[in-house]
C-alpha cells in the first residue's frame, strides 16, 4: 500500500488512509499521505472506507484484502454499496477466489446476475476504464439478493 500511495502522491493525487487506533500506536500509519484518519477498530475502518468510496479496487494482498473485497461484494449484493468493484488480477492472483465466486453462482448460492457486480482486469492501466465502464447497480438488486 505504501508504494501505491507514493505513486499516487507523485502524480499529484490525494491519498487518505484509514487505520484503527492500535495500528497508529504501532506506528503503522503512513506519514507522507494527504490525510490519515484514525478510527476505533477494524470494523469501523472497513465501514469508513466503503462509505466514502466511489469505487473499490482490489490489488493482490493478504487476508485483510480478501476480507475487504468480499465485504464490498456482500454490501453490493445487498445494495448497500453501489459503486464499481474492480479486481486487479495481476499474474492470475485472484483466480482461486474468482473460481470460488463462480462456484457460488453455479451452486445457486448467488444469482447469475451477481457476477455483474465486479469486473476483472489484469493490468493496472485497465483499472480506470473498468471503473468508468462498470454496469450500473442500484437498489433494485435487492430483489434477487436473498436467493
Amino acid at each position: 500500500m505504501g508504494a501505491l500511495a507514493a505513486g499516487a502522491l507523485a502524480e499529484g493525487g490525494k491519498v487518505i488512509g484509514v487505520i484503527p487506533h492500535f495500528m497508529k500506536e504501532l506506528e503503522w500509519g503512513n506519514k507522507d499521505i494527504t490525510e490519515l484518519r484514525v478510527v476505533g477498530d477494524i470494523h469501523e475502518r472497513k465501514r469508513v472506507m466503503i462509505q466514502d468510496a466511489h469505487a473499490v479496487v482490489a490489488l493482490p494482498g493478504g487476508s485483510g484484502t480478501l476480507d475487504e473485497l468480499l465485504e464490498a461484494v456482500s454490501l453490493k449484493r445487498l445494495a448497500l454499496f453501489l459503486g464499481p468493484i474492480v479486481v486487479l488480477n495481476t499474474r492470475s492472483y485472484f483466480d482461486p477466489l474468482l473460481h470460488a465466486l463462480e462456484l457460488c453462482i453455479s451452486e445457486r448460492f448467488m444469482d447469475p446476475r451477481h457476477q455483474a457486480m465486479w469486473s476483472v482486469v489484469s493490468e493496472p492501466g485497465e483499472v480506470l476504464p473498468a471503473i468508468h465502464s462498470a454496469l450500473p447497480w442500484d437498489s433494485s438488486s435487492r430483489s434477487f439478493a436473498g436467493i
